[in-house]
């Protein structure tokens, strides 16, 4: 879990950096009607730490294998109205939620790497595998934030 945590660490910084220095038109420029700005985006990936962090915390002491819940995605970014929220404060926001994960994901023993869980197709995986997954889609939707 420690190369996790660095890889976490490293798009943290990287990304950011990044968002300190975007203007506000570029966080909140919208390709079109149907995709998200850069500052939705964002705000997603709040969404995701929110409800991975839930996870992560969650599967330690429940029934397993721990049964993921969704979540609606985009009725979220919606309904939190990341669109015209202050970047500054998403950002703070995300960091110090994924400092967290990060402490998480140290904690983590090869035992509890290995608590089983249940996808929503019915997949069993582990923790160690949602922990990874967690931290590849934070670097997908990373990619799409620090692009021009």
């Amino acid at each position: 879990m420690k190369e996790l945590r660095l890889r976490l660490d490293h798009l943290l910084n990287e990304t950011g950096r990044f968002i300190k220095l975007a203007s506000d038109e570029e966080m909140e420029y919208k390709p079109s009607s149907l995709k998200w700005s850069k500052r939705e985006i964002l705000g997603h990936l709040i969404d995701s730490a929110v409800n991975n962090l839930q996870r992560f915390t969650e599967i330690q002491f429940q029934p397993k294998p721990f049964k993921i819940k969704t979540y609606d995605q985009k009725a979220l970014v919606k309904a939190n109205n990341y669109q015209h929220s202050d970047t500054t404060s998403l950002l703070t926001l995300w960091l110090a939620l994924n400092e967290r994960i990060g402490d998480l994901m140290e904690l983590q023993t090869e035992t509890t790497l290995t608590y089983t869980i249940e996808l929503n197709d019915g997949t069993i995986k582990d923790l160690r595998f949602l922990m990874t997954d967690y931290v590849d889609h934070l670097e997908h939707h990373a990619g799409q934030l620090v692009s021009k």
